[in-house]
């Protein structure tokens, strides 16, 4: 039976591209299918004074973006996320535009999609999926948010991407925690940013 994997991401959280890279992984060892949805770190931080690195509006730049070419395709999502985690995540292209058109182009989508980044009124359809990760796990959180089976968390964060067996192994830990209805919280002290690349 194939599992259902709902998976929330912000394109500029590193934690998310690693969770995402892991899923990426799981799908060649397990019988899942991952749906990719956006939320936001802008949107999650806009009340919080004390957290000025997401919460401005140029965080929606990239996500607008995103949208925007989830609007012409769905399966856009996995495509530019992708290859924009590549290019930014992986090979360190910082500037935004850059790093945009440079996906867009890898992912074979127009270079026109970039000028959504400018574009306010995709910001209703990023926060309806934003707020459905946060309904599905409260608000206590940031990205990812991975639902298995219908039930989500935060998480799981990690900073390295497991393959093969491993990646297929923390799959079913994570299944079975899902399945549990009273399971909420797992955590320990981080101990290194993730590694990517």
């Amino acid at each position: 039976m194939t599992d259902r994997v709902d998976f929330w991401f912000d394109p500029l959280c590193p934690f998310a591209w690693v969770t995402s890279r892991w899923m990426k992984e799981v799908e060649k060892v397990r019988d899942v299918e991952v749906d990719w949805h956006l939320m936001s770190l802008g949107i999650l931080n806009e009340n919080n004074e004390d957290n000025h690195h997401h919460g401005d509006s140029s965080s929606m730049w990239m996500v607008r973006v995103v949208q925007a070419a989830v609007d012409e395709n769905p399966a856009n999502a996995d495509r530019l996320y992708t290859a924009l985690g590549e290019v930014h995540h992986e090979q360190g292209v910082k500037d935004r535009r850059e790093a945009m058109e440079k996906a867009l182009d890898r992912a074979g989508l127009s270079p026109e999609l970039v000028k959504a980044a400018e574009d306010e009124s995709l910001d209703a359809k990023i926060r309806t999926s934003h707020d459905a990760a946060l309904e599905k796990v409260g608000d206590e959180v940031g990205t990812p948010v991975v639902a298995v089976g219908g039930t989500a968390f935060f998480g799981p964060v990690i900073t390295r991407v497991p393959r093969g067996d491993a990646a297929g192994e923390l799959f079913d830990g994570a299944r079975t925690l899902a399945a549990y209805p009273y399971f909420f919280e797992l955590k320990r002290s981080r101990t290194e940013m993730p590694q990517v690349g």
